[in-house]
This record gives structure tokens, sequence and C-alpha cells, in this order.
């Protein structure tokens, strides 16, 4: 008798308790699947030196094809900010720039369908012109770089 009482309570304690072990599973197997991977903002400095001369023709198909793209990709959520800097004076020529562009972006892999190329196919879909434009761009810039930068901080210790 003693036996089938202790197999009775046992019975109930496994009754119940077994449904609340399995109700926690679903939230035990989502968080040994590995940490969420949130994307860290990215900032990208882009400097570009022109041929003198031809710093407004350069300037127009740089507005036209590059700043509509980037606006394109704010709109999208990608690029969270960006600004366009002209230097106030002049330097000498081994370091000239004659714009500077700071692009803050959402991460540093653009998702589906708002990368540079495939936002530049949507606004422009005649990619013969934007080729030949870009081309035209590209031919007057003497120089450029695009260049991942970073906030320092000044409280860390090296």
């Amino acid at each position: 008798m003693a036996n089938a009482t202790h197999l009775q309570k046992l019975s109930l304690v496994l009754a119940i308790s077994i449904p609340g072990l399995l109700i926690g599973l679903p939230k035990a197997a989502s968080a040994q699947s590995g940490p969420t991977v949130i994307a860290k903002p990215v900032t990208v400095e882009w400097v570009y030196r022109v041929k003198y001369g031809f710093k407004d023709e350069w300037w127009e198909l740089f507005k036209k094809n590059q700043i509509s793209v980037l606006e394109k990709q704010k709109q999208l959520g990608y690029v969270k900010e960006y600004t366009v800097f002209a230097p106030s004076l002049h330097t000498s020529e081994d370091s000239r720039w004659d714009y500077r562009i700071i692009i803050v972006r959402a991460s540093a892999d653009a998702p589906a369908g708002q990368s540079e190329g495939e936002v530049a196919k949507q606004l422009f879909p005649d990619q013969a012109t934007y080729a030949r434009e870009e081309n035209r761009r590209w031919e007057l810039t003497t120089n450029h770089w695009d260049l991942p930068i970073h906030v320092v901080n000044l409280s860390a210790t090296h």
C-alpha cells in the first residue's frame, strides 16, 4: 500500500512538472541558439580631388548620380546620414582635396536592394547614360579614396 501511495504521489508530481518543463523549452532552446548579432553603424569617408577647371562639371555629375543614390539609401534606412564638405582655403597640391563626404551607414553590408549598384539601377533606368556620366566624373577625378573611420574614445586607455 505504501508503494501504491508513493507511486501515486510520484505520478502526480511528474504530471504537474512535465508540462511546466515543456513550456520553458522553446525559451531555453532559443537562448542557446546563440546571441542575436546587432548591426553596428559604420562611418565612411569619401575624398575626391578634381582636375583644375572642372570642379563645377564634376560636382553636377556627383550631385545627379551619387547624391541621388545616397538620398535614396537614406530613405530606405541603410544610410543614416551624410555630410558633404569642401575646403574653405587652399592647400599644397600633394594634400589638396575638393570634396569630402562623411557617410554613416546602418551597417557594413547593405540590405538586399539597398546597395549603391542596386539603387542606381532603380533610379537610373538608362544605365548607359548613367555609366557614361560616371565614367566622365572619374575622368575628372585626379585622386580619390574611401576610408572607414571611427570616433576616438578619449577616455579609453590604449
